[in-house]
């Protein structure tokens, strides 16, 4: 198994649907986790990369209706603090 992180940066605060839609992919076999950092208007992904594709988890993140505005390069810092963990 190969863990790694997806960063985003989104423009819009997301709506209840598209927070209960991010929730909902945590069901998708190989997420580990989703935090949703709204202080930074970010979303991190955390993957099983042997399962999974970076291509596939910002299709994921489309789909829920987030808007994303940027793939944020480089590995996710782990703060929890101030984090809406969507697990």
């Amino acid at each position: 198994m190969t863990q790694l992180d997806a960063l985003y940066r989104y423009g819009v605060a997301p709506s209840e649907r598209v927070l209960l839609a991010l929730n909902k992919t945590r069901e998708v076999y190989g997420i580990r986790s989703v935090v949703l950092r709204e202080a930074d208007k970010t979303v991190r992904v955390e993957y099983d990369a042997s399962r999974l594709t970076g291509a596939v988890i910002h299709h994921l993140l489309l789909g829920t209706g987030l808007d994303i505005v940027q793939a944020v390069p480089g590995v996710a810092q782990r703060d929890e603090a101030a984090s809406v963990v969507l697990a």
